[in-house]
């Protein structure tokens, strides 16, 4: 059989159960496709993929084609819209079927749905390779998913648990492609040149090289649970979330190195702590494809409605980090600047724009979107509705006060100094006129 593989967010050879399905083939054409869209402006007034996002996926791309050439296969990667781009290939090369990893998210549902209709004789498959669990090992129906993540907790602890020691092993032999067709690459934007240093850089091989300096190198999970609300310290968490978003390392194999530690160190409330995020994580990914377009709706999953009204001042104040909040603007200028910020400091600016600005969260989502290296849809999208009292959470709308945040967190003002953020008073900035209008 020939078939074409499509890499989205999957760009690894370790536990890839859809790659693993792709290499039972006579030919395969092995493929990712950059859209033009994603480096255009939408309606909230941001792209879909900024500077520092496109960087680390570049890498990761350039690191996964490093790992197919000795298999005797490439990275066939085109500049286009995938439901033109992989037609036109799948004809040009005899494509007889077609593999991705299952996505949530709605523009993701509708490209699958379009190549259906346009390769009718094309056979089309979908492997989980995102998460942790499989559908089939959920405890429940994908429609009868809690309506909260405290309930889905208490589901999945009850449940028995899948051995994830025994984890689908690395692809490591993989069919010929139809020789080496060339692609249009040349016409992607380019990388952009970044203010500060990453220390993130893009590819399995550096993601599973983070799993292990963090698990086993540095024993930094024994403390997580202590240190992962510091706003500014790399070895305060995990940084896996680049890589996990991206899919250059999978859930399944952070918790298989969860529980190999356990057993050889220690198992503590810090080693579960980790493993409660990744179940987080989890609970989003299904909670994006149980909902669907409601992920993206002003009103959420929970249809609350909540009045908002757009004041451009005030979205340009919170992006460029020049609000009256020292913490969240020193926040706002680390995320503008390196793609990154902790997840307390998200949790503190997102509470700043939907209460202190009074803005629709929605906007605040779209720039993370743009700006964040480890933006992943599901987790972005239900964490901001979370925070708006409009998604996941059953105690409504979240407020944090952001000067005693500043003092439990930043009592030196370390972060602030460093990030620039000191406070600022824009003119104008709590004011409204005629020119603003309520969102519908």
């Amino acid at each position: 059989m020939r078939t074409l593989y499509w890499f989205t967010r999957d760009l690894r050879l370790h536990d890839n159960p859809a790659l693993l399905a792709a290499a039972r083939s006579d030919m395969l054409l092995c493929v990712f496709v950059v859209d033009p869209r994603w480096f255009t402006g939408d309606r909230f007034q941001c792209r879909a993929l900024g500077d520092h996002r496109w960087r680390f996926l570049w890498q990761s791309l350039m690191a996964l084609e490093r790992s197919l050439r000795p298999m005797g296969q490439r990275l066939h990667i085109a500049w286009g819209e995938p439901e033109v781009v992989l037609p036109e290939l799948a004809r040009e090369h005899g494509v007889q079927r077609l593999i991705r990893s299952r996505l949530p998210g709605t523009e993701e549902a509708a490209q699958w749905q379009a190549l259906k209709t346009r390769l009718p004789e094309v056979t089309f498959q979908q492997f989980e390779t995102l998460g942790m669990f499989a559908e089939g090992q959920l405890p429940m129906e994908l429609a009868e998913l809690p309506d909260t993540f405290s309930q889905f907790r208490k589901q999945v602890e009850k449940a028995e648990q899948p051995d994830h020691t025994l984890r689908i092993r690395t692809v490591s032999a993989l069919p010929p492609p139809p020789g080496f067709p060339e692609d249009n690459r040349g016409q992607c934007p380019p990388i952009p040149e970044p203010i500060h240093r990453s220390p993130f850089t893009g590819g399995e091989e550096a993601g599973l090289a983070q799993l292990q300096a963090f698990v086993f190198g540095q024993h930094r999970i024994a403390n997580y649970k202590e240190t992962r609300n510091a706003l500014d310290d790399w070895g305060s968490s995990s940084k896996f979330s680049p890589w996990l978003a991206n899919g250059c390392l999978s859930a399944r194999e952070v918790v298989a190195a969860i529980e190999q530690y356990e057993r050889q160190h220690t198992r503590n409330d810090s080693t579960y702590w980790l493993w409660f995020e990744l179940l987080w994580r989890e609970y989003f990914y299904w909670y994006a494809l149980k909902h669907g377009g409601r992920l993206f709706s002003r009103d959420g999953v929970q249809r609350k409605r909540r009045p908002v009204t757009f004041y451009g001042h005030r979205f340009k104040a919170w992006c460029e980090g020049n609000t009256q909040y020292p913490i969240v603007n020193a926040a706002m200028n680390q995320l503008r600047e390196t793609g990154y910020i902790s997840n307390r400091a998200r949790q503190l600016v997102a509470s700043c724009l939907i209460n202190e600005l009074e803005l629709d969260w929605r906007y605040g989502a779209a720039w993370f979107e743009q700006q964040l290296v480890d933006y992943d849809v599901a987790s972005n999208y239900g964490n901001w509705q979370y925070l708006a009292g409009v998604g996941a959470d059953p105690r409504g709308l979240r407020q944090f006060n952001l000067d005693k945040q500043a003092q439990q967190y930043d009592p030196e003002e370390a972060f602030v100094h460093r990030w620039q953020g000191e406070a600022q008073q824009p003119v104008g900035l709590h004011t409204v006129d005629a020119a603003d209008w309520p969102i519908s």
